[in-house]
């Protein structure tokens, strides 16, 4: 892009000046995140909220000339800017006016690699475009090229471009929704096997990438950036006493995710909910760690996962762990949660035992009887669990064990409920 980027940040009422900075600074990371380098940065505090230009008009005519004494082609507001908001500031500044979801939505088009998650993000772009065909300027990927689109042609083309959008998200829902059906189709199956599933989900950069690839050797990008991971890899993994469990990664949680990309992604996020557990990571050296916290949990009760066994995990202990004030305020807060350094491997022991004791909680021991002719299954059950009886009679097998949910499901037929 020729020429820096200007960030405007928003106090309003709701949030303190060093929030603000905060929040700030993770604007500039999703800057950075796109490649942009050359960033200006402002904070406007704003007391009551303009209909049409959501700041003032002295801030309006600040960053206006700011603008053109810096000769900035591209201004970005952490705010969710109205249409009406945006047509208006981009004909006073003459440049184009980014919003946050803009940008996050440029982010997520970026990182999409398979055909689900391609498709997802270029519905929730139309999505996002539809109400703002009038604007002066186009898309965000075409302003990074320093390229300034066209003004409108009138109201005919502005019919056209609707139909034509509205076109495009027709088409997209209905080769989504063949994807959705694919993978109920496979979920199903999945179902069906024994293994137990867990997800891994929490705040953008928090290490869920990172400890998947300790645990399981997966090969996932890690990236100190924000949404390295946009699509789902899934992995298996050997817990201790021979259980294998599916472990998931999915997409990165941020501060206000666009409602557009929350539907979008529904689905998918939808799949990682319905697992047997969430394993909600943290990043334990971040100060902004409750407000990530707070994101997370957000979004899962949208999803309506708020019930699911959980297991809170603060990655990056490395970092913090002679921090001893962070360390205590952290255990304090959260005195059950799981402490591991998934680049050193520290706690990682104790991570693959909560997820067994989470599977295990809540179910009693019970008494299967196999017989030989399924001799198959007492050695599943053998490679899968520790602790078990075993007491062997003339026509099979009585083991007594505690069964996570699924394969106590599985394996209901086989259950003894005889001392004989």
């Amino acid at each position: 892009m020729d020429g820096p980027v200007l960030l405007v940040e928003i106090q309003d009422s709701r949030i303190s000046a060093s929030e603000a900075e905060n929040h700030l600074k993770e604007l500039k990371e999703l800057a950075r995140t796109l490649g942009w380098t050359d960033i200006i940065e402002i904070v406007v505090r704003l007391r009551e909220i303009s209909r049409g230009y959501l700041i003032g008009s002295g801030k309006v005519s600040e960053i206006q000339t700011l603008v053109n004494s810096e000769d900035i082609p591209t201004v970005v507001f952490d705010y969710d800017l109205t249409p009406l908001q945006q047509r208006n500031l981009e004909k006073i500044f003459e440049t184009a006016v980014i919003d946050r979801q803009e940008i996050i939505l440029e982010i997520f088009a970026e990182r999409a690699r398979t055909r689900e998650a391609v498709l997802q993000v270029a519905l929730a772009r139309m999505r996002y475009s539809l109400p703002r065909l009038t604007r002066a300027w186009t898309h965000l990927s075409r302003q990074r090229g320093g390229v300034r689109g066209n003004r409108g042609k009138g109201e005919t083309q502005l019919e056209y471009d609707r139909r034509k959008v509205l076109d495009k998200i027709t088409v997209l829902e209905k080769e989504l929704e063949k994807i959705v059906r694919n993978r109920a189709v496979r979920r199903k199956k999945r179902s069906e096997r024994p293994e137990a599933t867990a997800a891994f989900m929490g705040y953008t950069n928090a290490g869920k990438s990172s400890l998947l690839n300790a645990l399981t050797d997966a090969g996932i990008l890690e990236e100190d950036k924000l949404f390295a991971t946009l699509d789902p890899t899934c992995r298996r993994y050997k817990l201790p006493g021979g259980k294998i469990i599916l472990l998931t990664d999915t997409v990165g949680f941020i501060r206000k995710l666009p409602h557009s990309l929350i539907e979008a992604f529904k689905s998918t996020l939808e799949e990682a909910a319905g697992s047997d557990i969430i394993i909600h990571v943290l990043d334990a050296s971040n100060p902004e760690w409750q407000e990530h916290w707070k994101t997370t949990k957000g979004v899962l009760q949208e999803l309506g996962a708020d019930e699911t066994p959980q297991i809170t995990v603060f990655n990056k202990l490395d970092l913090v762990k002679e921090d001893r004030q962070t360390m205590d305020t952290l255990r304090i807060l959260h005195p059950d949660a799981v402490f591991v350094s998934a680049r050193t491997g520290e706690g990682l022991e104790d991570f693959s035992s909560r997820i067994t004791e989470t599977l295990n909680k809540g179910r009693p021991a019970i008494t299967l009887f196999i017989p030989y002719s399924r001799w198959d299954l007492a050695v599943y059950i053998r490679r899968n669990y520790a602790n078990i009886e075993e007491i062997e009679k003339p026509d099979g097998i009585r083991i007594r064990v505690n069964l996570d949910d699924k394969d106590y499901r599985a394996l209901s037929d086989f259950i003894s409920f005889s001392d004989d």
